[in-house]
């Protein structure tokens, strides 16, 4: 059994330097949870956290044995803290279908779209600066390949899933950002299946864009954005 497990872990594609089939497996994981994101299903947390403990094996590569050869500590960090993040929107999401079943019209979404305040923005500024600075010293420090990219990278992750779990619309647009950084990042150091997901992802943000977008406008008929927090606090 530990040896057919094995096999199956380090099973890859023999193309350029070699593909794992976990790195294609996780990222198509990712890619599920984005659009189950897309349309507010709970189910879009837990089917990411299986893709994030799949992909820290991957970016861990000169850890866990991948073609690649290199580590990526900023891509394994933010799959740690894209989980721990993760069970927090989970919980938000589904007290919030529970307690509001009856003013979504029994269509069983998880999150009601609206744009961040002031506060919240400035929260998202400020937090943007400042784990920059700590993830790009830190991953500098632990030799990761390529610490600043890396660094945006992982602090553009937690904010746009923090933003998801609050419902906040900015979150695809951070994620923009992201996947501007992230894509050249990964074709340089092999990883291509990731980098081609963060293409497919780009499309996914944009897409999910606009519905959150009509999504407030339908939600809202007087034409303004609910300001009240998108989860019941009972």
């Amino acid at each position: 059994m530990t040896e057919l497990l094995g096999r199956l872990v380090n099973a890859q594609i023999n193309i350029g330097p070699g593909i794992t089939w976990r790195e294609i497996v996780g990222n198509g994981f990712g890619i599920a949870s984005a659009l189950l994101g897309m349309v507010r299903r709970v189910a879009a947390w837990p089917i990411g956290i299986v893709g994030n403990v799949l992909l820290f094996t991957v970016f861990l590569g000169a850890t866990f044995g991948t073609p690649q050869d290199l580590n990526l500590w900023g891509q394994a960090g933010r799959q740690v803290f894209f989980a721990i993040v993760s069970v927090y929107g989970w919980v938000k999401w589904y007290q919030f279908r529970k307690h509001n079943a009856d003013q979504t019209g029994g269509q069983n979404v998880a999150v009601r779209p609206r744009w961040a305040n002031r506060w919240e923005r400035l929260q998202l500024i400020i937090g943007a600066v400042v784990l920059w600075a700590v993830f790009y010293f830190a991953l500098k420090a632990l030799g990761s390949w390529g610490p600043a990219s890396d660094a945006w990278i992982l602090t553009g992750s937690i904010l746009a899933t923090y933003g998801m779990a609050r419902g906040w619309t900015e979150f695809w647009l951070i994620w923009i950002a992201v996947d501007a950084v992230g894509v050249p990042l990964l074709f340089s150091a092999g990883y291509y299946p990731s980098a081609i997901m963060y293409i497919v992802y780009a499309v996914i943000v944009v897409v999910g864009f606009v519905s959150w977008l009509r999504i407030q406008r339908r939600e809202a008929p007087d034409g303004t954005v609910p300001a009240a927090e998108p989860v019941a606090t009972k």
